[in-house]
């Protein structure tokens, strides 16, 4: 039996619960095979392996096929001699309801990328992908372990290095406890150390965090920032350079500067700044933008600033292997840029990996205004927007003060029962019910479960679902 060709039938069962799950970031169907199997396979073995059945259609039916030994040997050899590096599928023969299929099965391949016949693929959710030229690199690094941040530049003398920024990160790095750091150490002997100093010559990783003028090195290494009236009208604008350290910090200037504060008595002594947006999460999301972008496109960072939305933009999209669903659970880092990442969590920019989505997100919450929004987008883009339901706001739209009384309780709480909004106003059950239908009807409210005793109601959150009455 030649390599490539696997032993035995796979049992049905096995095949009828795979077909059922329906095509995936793992599982092709095909009625027959043709190039585009090539491409899946390649795609398969740059991502996280998969199984192509042959025989059945992309809709699950059972067509079958008529195949014998030599053809199995064909389809794995044009598999392997179309990918290189070469990859070596496993071919096996199941049976349903006395039908043929065939199944390939194709491993991750452990060095990436695999191309076929000159071009790469990666699977995204069930389809396969062409992989852009800046993701080539990007994927080869992420397999082997490295980063691009981590290289040396060839004609970037540690003389340059700027010490005093340095010893700032050593020291911030001790207050975080995140590294100890003797004090015998000199600044220089600390980046070798790290590795961000490599045969006299600086990473770009510290270059971006410690060089005197980065930019000199990667012109789009900046925060591009502007204040827009409209699309087309711009009020203010600013493009940031220096270290990305310190970009973070002025660009967190430039929001203050164009977004909206009020001051609210507590009853302590300092009042409390309340911002359109929380600054924890802005700066949550400038620090991942800085930290998580690719550096090898050319474009800024940008942060655009309208009357009812604030946006974080970097270049590049997710890290590959990581999608926006991912980020709404429980997801590994998926760290581009080692370097820089190292740096940011010694010095107690970013906590541990994975969790400043989460951050951003509960950071909204809390402030009572809309979780941000995570989009790919040519990139990938962070859109922060206001607190739409003000008490003028509430009032525009002809809510009665009971119903404004309910939007509050629920911007504070989360949600609200019936009975809880006959407690609040101290109404009828006939009244909260009619009350609280108008604001449904409205779409300010969204009803979760059943009628009775099990419903609750939350914000709609989004602007465009609200009908003016």
């Amino acid at each position: 039996m030649e390599e490539g060709e696997g032993e035995g039938e796979v049992k049905q069962t096995d095949l009828i619960k795979l077909i059922k799950s329906g095509e995936s970031e793992t599982l092709e169907l095909k009625a027959s095979f043709d190039k585009e199997i090539l491409e899946t396979s390649g795609a398969f073995a740059n991502t996280k392996g998969g199984v192509i059945l042959i025989g059945i259609s992309d809709r699950g039916e059972i067509k079958g096929i008529q195949i014998g030994k030599e053809t199995l040997r064909d389809w794995a050899n044009q598999i392997s001699q179309s990918t290189e590096p070469r990859v070596i599928p496993e071919i096996e023969i199941g049976t349903i309801d006395g039908k043929n299929v065939a199944v390939i099965w194709i491993k991750e391949f452990p060095i990436k990328p695999v191309s076929v016949k000159g071009r790469c693929f990666r699977r995204v959710g069930n389809s396969n992908r062409v992989v852009q030229t800046h993701e080539i690199a990007e994927m080869h690094f992420q397999s082997t372990g490295m980063s691009w941040d981590k290289l040396p530049v060839a004609d970037a003398s540690i003389d340059e290095i700027d010490l005093e920024k340095i010893k700032q990160y050593i020291e911030s790095a001790k207050e975080a406890g995140r590294r100890k750091i003797s004090g015998g150490e000199k600044p220089l002997e600390v980046l070798e150390k790290l590795e961000l100093t490599k045969d006299g010559k600086a990473t770009w990783a510290a270059i971006l965090l410690f060089h005197k003028h980065p930019q000199r090195f990667l012109s789009q290494a900046v925060i591009h920032c502007g204040k827009f009236k409209e699309e087309t009208i711009v009020i203010d604008d600013r493009m940031i350079e220096g270290t990305i350290i310190e970009q973070i910090e002025e660009a967190m200037d430039f929001i203050r500067k164009n977004i909206n504060v009020r001051f609210v008595m507590t009853g302590k002594p300092a009042r409390q700044e309340v911002w359109d947006y929380p600054l924890e999460a802005l700066r949550e999301a400038l620090i991942n933008a800085v930290c998580h972008r690719n550096y090898t496109v050319s474009s800024n960072t940008e942060v655009r600033i309208y009357d009812d939305e604030l946006i974080v933009w970097n270049p590049g999209g997710l890290p590959l292997g990581l999608t926006v669903e991912d980020l709404y659970k429980p997801h590994p880092s998926v760290l581009r840029n080692k370097g820089i990442g190292g740096i940011f969590y010694d010095m107690g920019l970013i906590e541990q990996w994975g969790s400043g989505i989460e951050k951003m997100r509960k950071t909204c919450i809390k402030a009572g205004i809309p979780e941000p929004q995570f989009e790919e987008h040519q990139g990938f883009r962070v859109i922060f927007r206001k607190d739409i339901y003000t008490e003028e706001y509430l009032q525009k739209l002809g809510l009665n003060e009971r119903q404004i009384k309910a939007v509050t309780y629920v911007k504070e709480k989360g949600k609200i029962t019936n009975k809880e909004y006959q407690g609040v106003c101290n109404i009828s059950e006939r009244t909260a019910t009619r009350d609280l239908s108008n604001l449904v009807s409205l779409g300010l409210f969204m009803q979760i479960g059943v009628t009775g005793k099990g419903t609750e109601y939350i914000l709609t959150r989004r602007k465009d679902a609200i009908k003016t009455p």
